[in-house]
């Protein structure tokens, strides 16, 4: 009995097909066949709760003046931009950023 036939080709495009078949059956098989999943179960003997140390009340303090100080700022800036607007636009319809008044408080000032 004869194992090697001489009339199979290896770089035929019968025999190279067959062979990139067989690998990539072989490769979507690997990849598809599940893998053994190992489960570690950590035993929490008792749930602690947290205690903050120094540090960590220093840095909380700090991230809240932080916030704190945003808030205010852009309180600040809200009002700011509010009186800007209201300076602009009057009841008249004439808008300008400084209203000149004759012997308002700017006149008043200018003529002293």
């Amino acid at each position: 009995m004869k194992i090697w036939n001489k009339n199979i080709c290896l770089t035929s495009p019968i025999s190279i097909m067959i062979i990139i078949s067989l690998f990539l059956c072989v490769t979507v098989l690997a990849n598809v066949w599940p893998k053994e999943v190992i489960i570690e179960e950590v035993k929490v003997d008792e749930e602690k709760p947290w205690i903050p140390t120094k540090e960590d009340i220093a840095y909380q303090d700090s991230m809240f003046s932080i916030i704190q100080n945003t808030q205010n700022d852009i309180t600040d800036i809200k009002q700011d931009i509010v009186l800007i607007l209201e300076r602009l636009d009057y009841e008249d319809g004439t808008w300008d950023s400084i209203r000149y008044v004759k012997d308002g408080k700017i006149d008043k000032r200018r003529n002293q």
